[in-house]
């Protein structure tokens, strides 16, 4: 007979929301937002959180380029506390989130009752996928616009925000299975090394398939290498990683404005 669970083991659950149309959020995102809509502030909410400033205004970063309206509108105010807004698609957000945990209290519960477990008693086999994340450092939700087939290869292109398109290339094999068509939700994920970063305003000419103009919001140094953040949208940024000699020869600080220069083929497309 299999023992009892201990509260260790006992089965735990992480709600996602998971509507294409909504994007994926669990529930630490969930508290943090809540957090910012209750202290008025992304520090005061990081500090209550147990989060640095920065993870928690990342945090902020993902959930904006998950939804297709930002859910928190942060002010310039930043590390030293100025107040920010949850917007009203944030307040639903948050809203749909609780009513979630409350039906799923008592069907867990149920689930754990019956559920017949490993040799072990591990649940771990069974529900390891549930927990799948990626190391792609950003990952934008959009729409798929225009599909271009060919023998070997596919053009996707991704509308991820108002005057941002975001082009990718995969197999034509992938695009098949993925479903990948006009009208159909995606996440474009890209690591932030894939990222090149010039600075101005206008088009380069350039064999990189996406150009796509922003302005720096952040930046992070280390001895070695520097995080930039750029806006591209009211709400969607993207982050690149570079060398900190790179970045202090751009000066690319605050308020400049920038180039993000992406390969097409180094854009991959995830849809639910």
């Amino acid at each position: 007979m299999t023992e009892p669970a201990t509260p260790e083991d006992a089965l735990q659950a992480t709600i996602t929301l998971s509507r294409t149309e909504a994007g994926r959020v669990g529930a630490n995102r969930i508290a943090l937002l809540a957090a910012i809509r209750d202290t008025g502030s992304i520090t005061a909410a990081a500090r209550e959180a147990g989060l640095s400033y920065k993870s928690a205004w990342d945090a902020v970063q993902v959930l904006n380029n998950l939804f297709d309206r930002p859910l928190v509108l942060p002010s310039a105010g930043g590390r030293e506390g100025g107040a920010s807004l949850v917007t009203e698609a944030g307040e639903a957000v948050i809203a749909a989130f609780q009513a979630a945990e409350i039906e799923l209290a008592g069907a867990i519960a149920r689930l754990e009752a019956g559920l017949v477990l490993g040799e072990n008693g591990s649940l771990t086999p069974l529900l390891w996928g549930l927990a799948m994340k990626t190391s792609a450092r950003n990952a934008l939700r959009g729409t798929i616009t225009r599909v271009k087939h060919g023998p070997v290869t596919t053009e996707v292109a991704l509308a991820v925000g108002e005057g941002v398109e975001i082009i990718a290339t995969v197999t034509s094999g992938s695009a098949a299975d993925l479903g990948l068509e006009p009208g159909v939700t995606a996440l474009a994920l890209i690591k932030s090394s894939f990222v090149i970063l010039a600075r101005g305003e206008e088009p380069l000419r350039t064999s990189a398939r996406n150009c796509l103009a922003g302005t720096v919001v952040a930046r992070q140094d280390g001895e070695v290498s520097s995080e930039v953040t750029l806006e591209l949208t009211l709400g969607k940024t993207l982050t690149a990683t570079l060398t900190r000699e790179s970045a202090d020869t751009l000066d690319l600080e605050i308020g400049t404005p920038a180039l993000a220069l992406i390969k097409a083929s180094h854009v991959i497309l995830a849809v639910e």
